[in-house]
């Protein structure tokens, strides 16, 4: 491969993790001032690539060249004096310090009391971070504390990370997965200008509308290899989504009108403490009735999982009444919820979702593993859980590498999601509630779980959907309600909102256009 005009070359890159090729010979070239994406469904390989690139890992084969020089990558440290810079999904930043303190970690100016004593020069790095924000349109105070600013401002705080220590490379892993419309437009903005400037951009990404506003090429990764570098003006995105799952993906969800029945959830004036003992949830009130999908839209941290834990019984309300047909199950224990018909995927699928050093059989047990089916005086029936295991692996495709007697924390976390919406939706309960349930997941997989939703509805079952993700929600909903600081300021039919306007109401805007 000729390497003339280009920043970034990786030739023959293949790494290995026990049972697994996450990247198997791969090759590309990418050229300086340009805006490239790498596309692929989950396990593909794309995140391991790029952590290949910034120092994460040491290929097992392969070479990369940075600007024409062959380079040995050691370490994240060694990409950043190289000019590499990477916003994670997860931010790595330090919450009680300010944007300052956080940008210059590890990079610290320093000034020395009487020529002798070393300090670090808060008052210059200030007003060099300053001068960055202004200089790439960032809006970032550099006194802020981190813990005072929304998952946007944040972002673009890494930014800064990045351009503090002069990266010339700068890698975005799902850079708009927690954003809101608007605050998407902006990120992307931004990602032009850097590119304009002559910085080289590399986006890995699901969402294909987002690639073909902003990206000039992209590369397609299927199950460690790479199946194509396109040009991304010429592309469409159903030809992008073709070769990404290997075959061809319905975009929308093609759902029937909602015939809403009988009120299955009624909440009525909840209230739930949050974390840090303050109102996560204040006062609020709404119902779901059966044979529809109430969405509800907003921002990260505004009260979404509280409410949702609240209604599954993982924890107390304060104020207020929770019914389910009829029934006051505010005061009543998960099991008895589940019993009376809750089912719950939530949002933290380690730590709520699944025992994660159990085998895959016992997880998708674990609501019923006590009934009669599963045990004989009370000693577990192993061909019960095996048969049900390998009915739920075949029905929802989850796929581990031992079926059943897969440990699941060794499984990825697509399959392990395809696990806990298996494990609840045979329960067939009146009241699901989804929260992210696609998360994470590459485009194949979110057709999928939509069409279950959209399966869930039109068996009746009143389905509580709670999403970051604006296109899912407009996707699916039937009914959208949207909370900002703990309060739902806006509840419509679906066929009576925009994206806009769902976007404006998630960052509190009332329809005087001014914030709550």
């Amino acid at each position: 491969m000729d390497n003339s005009g280009y920043m970034i070359e990786m030739r023959h890159i293949t790494k290995r993790f026990p049972g697994l090729i996450a990247n198997d010979d791969i090759s590309l070239g990418i050229k300086k001032g340009e805006i490239f994406a790498l596309l692929g469904e989950n396990g593909a390989g794309k995140s391991t690539l790029m952590s290949v690139l910034f120092g994460m890992y040491e290929p097992d084969k392969g070479e990369i060249y940075i600007r024409g020089e062959k380079v040995k990558i050691t370490s994240p440290r060694h990409a950043t004096q190289l000019g590499i810079g990477m916003v994670h999904q997860h931010f790595c930043l330090v919450s009680n310090y300010t944007v300052a303190e956080n940008i210059i970690l590890g990079s610290e100016p320093k000034k020395r009391l009487l020529g002798i004593i070393p300090k670090v020069d808060i008052k210059k790095a200030n007003a060099d971070i300053a001068a960055l924000s202004e200089k790439y349109g960032l809006k970032v105070d550099p006194t802020s504390v981190i813990s005072d600013l929304n998952v946007s401002t944040q972002q673009r705080v890494e930014i800064l990370k990045m351009l503090y220590r002069d990266a010339e490379i700068l890698i975005f892993d799902e850079p708009t997965a927690v954003l809101t419309p608007q605050e998407i437009e902006y990120l992307l903005d931004i990602i032009r200008g850097l590119r304009d400037v002559g910085k080289t951009v590399i986006i890995i990404t699901h969402k294909l509308e987002e690639i073909k506003l902003v990206a000039d090429r992209c590369a397609v990764l299927n199950r460690g290899k790479l199946v194509d570098i396109l040009d991304v003006a010429s592309t469409s995105t159903s030809e992008m989504a073709r070769l990404m799952v290997g075959h061809e993906v319905s975009f929308s969800s093609d759902k029937t009108e909602a015939n809403p029945g009988e009120t299955v959830l009624k909440v009525e004036n909840l209230t739930v403490k949050g974390e840090m003992g303050h109102d996560a949830v204040k006062n609020v009130s709404f119902e779901i009735h059966s044979g529809e999908i109430f969405a509800l839209a907003g921002v990260s941290g505004n009260g979404q999982n509280e409410l949702a834990d609240t209604i599954a019984g993982l924890r107390d309300c304060i104020a207020g009444k929770i019914i389910l047909n009829g029934t006051d199950i505010t005061n009543m224990p998960i099991r008895k919820r589940i019993e009376a018909g809750v089912a719950y995927i939530p949002e933290d699928r380690h730590n709520v979702g699944l025992v994660l050093n159990f085998p895959l059989r016992d997880n998708l047990a674990l609501k019923r593993y006590y009934k009669a089916d599963f045990s004989k005086h009370i000693v577990m029936d192993k061909k019960a859980l095996s048969d049900n295991g390998n009915r739920l692996i075949t029905e929802y495709d989850i796929r581990s590498s031992h079926g059943n007697s897969t440990i699941t924390a060794a499984m990825s976390g697509g399959n392990q999601q395809k696990a806990i919406i298996a494990r609840e939706l045979d329960l067939k309960t009146p009241l699901i509630i989804f929260m992210q349930p696609t998360r994470g997941l590459d485009i194949g997989a979110i057709s999928n779980i939509h069409k279950q939703i959209i399966a869930e509805r039109d068996r009746g079952a009143a389905v509580l959907l709670i999403s970051l993700e604006l296109d899912e929600i407009m996707d699916c909903a039937d009914t959208i309600g949207v909370i900002f600081d703990g309060q739902i300021n806006r509840i419509a039919k679906a066929s009576e909102l925009t994206v806009n306007e769902v976007g404006r109401f998630m960052m509190g805007v009332t329809d005087g256009g001014e914030s709550a």
